[in-house]
């Protein structure tokens, strides 16, 4: 019996999932939700920000470069907040780290909106990244650890549809509040604050956590010469390049490549990429394209909910390695045809981004679902951490490279985000050369 009172009754369905196992599915998922929606706040306003920042009526290709190089900060932030809060998580506890991420991006994200140049705004995204990737690489330990083998993949894949429907919420946020300007959809961010008072006094780390922090004191004391505790013992990044563990990095690091290039571009540039159709389409200014843009969106992340869900039960019936195949490559054949096959076909854009939106947010699952299973509880958050983590610092680079790739492109971000999209082959040459883990207990 896990402590905070996890008990698992010996039955089917999920009546086997105790009360406070859902109370951490919540505040995960609700942090994962509110974090996304926050993140997804800044390519919904980056025309009119850039536009406003910069001064007069900028040209696209200034668009694409400032605009590529503040996505660049956020991300790297991302990049390096999940990799140091998930060391933080694996020392200190996952919940105490959980509840710093949270109010990190809460607060800096709100900032954003008082930026008056491109440097602090740069600042404010960067350290409002630190707590955005913070918190889904500690809440994903988090829950894995909490449920154990309690539907593991099922409830995991459920807790990432708040990557889509943060994404919906911020469109939704965008709807209402964008015509009053980019500054006040900012402001929006520091809801995500609320979670603290959820969270404080009603959750506590994991057995599994709790057995590893009393072996380290007992081999900091001395009282344990087992074998194997050296090893356990090591700085835990280090751990990650041991024989033991450095192909299941490798993999892990693959995976984050493929789905992060994927998403990322697309994720930066698809509103600006509707908000110019709707201009074409007799919209007169950026401000009058914002119900389109946000529509637009919205269904972009409602097939990306569905895809959320669908992952866990699919990968419980073929495996997890199948299952990324088959979301990858939807993901480069749907975005393909979003991009480069229908701007002569505009009707068929709210039929085809849901697709998309199903194939390339629904892979993220795999984050919660396979890449806990790589690894032992002792050093699983540095492990998540890390394999997203350095993805992130590499993909950090690939909206800047796909905004300075525009005018190359002449002048088209369709071309360009489509080109992007097909590094989802990474994400199908991890699976390829990893281990499948389906049917599997996590490991301790």
């Amino acid at each position: 019996m896990d402590k905070g009172g996890v008990a698992v009754a010996q039955i089917g369905g999920l009546r086997a999932v105790s009360r406070y196992q859902w109370l951490v599915f919540l505040v995960v998922w609700l942090g994962w939700t509110l974090d996304a929606a926050d993140f997804g706040l800044y390519s919904l306003v980056l025309k009119p920000a850039m536009t406003e920042l910069l001064g007069g009526n900028p040209p696209l290709a200034d668009i694409g470069k400032y605009g590529g190089l503040l996505s660049m900060a956020g991300l790297l932030g991302w990049a390096f907040g999940g990799f140091l809060f998930g060391i933080l998580a694996d020392y200190i506890g996952r919940v105490r780290t959980l509840a710093f991420s949270i109010a990190l991006y809460s607060v800096f994200t709100g900032l954003q909106g008082l930026s008056q140049g491109i440097l602090d705004f740069a600042i404010y995204r960067f350290i409002a990244g630190l707590g955005t990737g913070a918190e889904l690489m500690v809440g994903i330990p988090l829950l894995a650890e909490t449920l154990a083998e309690t539907h593991r993949a099922k409830i995991a894949a459920i807790m990432m549809t708040g990557g889509a429907l943060g994404t919906f919420i911020g469109a939704w946020a965008y709807g209402l509040v964008g015509p009053y300007g980019w500054r006040y959809v900012f402001f929006v961010g520091v809801v995500p604050a609320v979670i603290l008072a959820v969270m404080r006094g009603r959750m506590l780390d994991p057995e599994r956590f709790a057995d590893v922090r009393e072996r380290r004191r007992a081999g900091a004391a001395g009282l344990r010469s087992e074998a194997g505790d050296r090893e356990f013992m090591r700085f835990v990044p280090l751990q990650l390049f041991s024989k033991e563990h450095g192909y299941n990095t490798m993999v892990g690091v693959l995976f984050g490549l493929g789905s992060l290039l994927a998403i990322w571009t697309t994720n930066i540039w698809l509103p600006t990429i509707l908000s110019l159709m709707a201009q074409k389409s007799g919209a007169a200014d950026a401000t009058a394209a914002v119900p389109f843009v946000s529509r637009g969106i919205m269904l972009w992340s409602l097939g990306g909910i569905c895809g959320y869900i669908v992952f866990g039960f699919i990968c419980d019936i073929i495996g997890r390695r199948l299952t990324v195949i088959l979301y990858s490559a939807g993901t480069i054949v749907f975005g393909l045809i979003l991009y480069l096959a229908l701007p002569a076909y505009e009707p068929w854009y709210p039929v085809v981004l849901p697709i998309f939106g199903f194939f390339v947010f629904g892979v993220f699952s795999g984050y919660a679902v396979y890449l806990p299973e790589l690894f032992p509880t002792h050093i699983r958050s540095t492990a998540v951490g890390f394999c997203t983590g350095s993805a992130r610092i590499i993909t950090s680079f690939g909206p800047l490279v796909a905004g300075l790739l525009v005018g190359a492109f002449g002048g088209s971000f369709n071309r360009v985000t489509a080109f992007m999209t097909c590094f989802a082959l990474l994400s199908i040459l991890a699976m390829l050369l990893g281990r499948e883990t389906k049917g599997n207990p996590l490991p301790r």
